[in-house]
């Protein structure tokens, strides 16, 4: 089986991108963020149940992005929830994927492997410019041009957003034909204390949308 790093956050997204990964033969090597995130709900249940979702390792990695602020979820800017917003939205954190990229690649040269899987979606997502398959396609071609195993011709980096041109409903729906138990998985941008998400930011939005259009209940709380 050949290795591949998966940006796992405990998600929807995420969670069902590790399932395809693993149908599709890879040995899952997950990797999550704690980034002084505004919540930690997501990133326990990350840390909780990588290995039971397939990971064959699980890596988090620290760093604090408050220092760089710039975003609802790094902040104390208030998450919108008045609707998903056709702009790009105050919860985009700036250059997120390409750092998250970046340290799933440096992982992947030192593992052997050339394989990075990110749960990326153009379709039902809220704008973030670094979720576009135009992104996707630039940081290939810089992986593969400033990495030492792929100068030297040991392999090629191949970055797969398998969930890049699905709706939410789709995702939902091959992620439950592979077993995912999306009741071990976190959206919201904004839970109360104990967890609870708020059924009213663009994340959870989007994700009941998502179930509803795939005919199925969510098995997470809501407020």
């Amino acid at each position: 089986m050949k290795k591949a790093v998966i940006l796992y956050s405990g998600g929807l997204d995420s969670t069902t991108c590790l399932a395809m990964a693993k149908k599709q033969g890879f040995e899952p090597y997950a990797l999550s963020f704690a980034y002084g995130q505004r919540h930690s709900v997501e990133l326990a249940l990350a840390k909780q149940n990588a290995r039971t979702v397939g990971a064959v390792d699980h890596l988090v990695v620290e760093f604090d992005y408050r220092k760089v602020g710039g975003s609802a979820l790094t902040s104390d800017i208030a998450v919108p929830k008045s609707g998903v917003e056709s702009a790009i939205p105050v919860t985009y954190v700036p250059a997120r994927n390409t750092i998250f990229l970046s340290f799933a690649l440096g992982w992947a040269e030192s593992l052997g492997a050339f394989d990075i899987f990110i749960g990326v979606n153009a379709l039902d997502y809220s704008g973030y410019p670094d979720c576009r398959p135009e992104y996707i396609a630039a940081f290939e071609t810089m992986a593969n041009l400033a990495t030492k195993v792929a100068i030297e011709g040991k392999g090629r980096f191949t970055i797969h957003t398998p969930l890049i041109h699905l709706t939410k409903a789709d995702i939902i729906r091959q992620g439950l034909a592979l077993g995912v138990d999306y009741g071990r998985t976190h959206s919201c941008y904004d839970p109360t204390l104990d967890g609870i998400a708020c059924g009213l930011c663009d994340s959870c939005r989007l994700r009941l949308k998502g179930f509803a259009e795939a005919g199925v209940s969510d098995p997470v709380k809501y407020v």
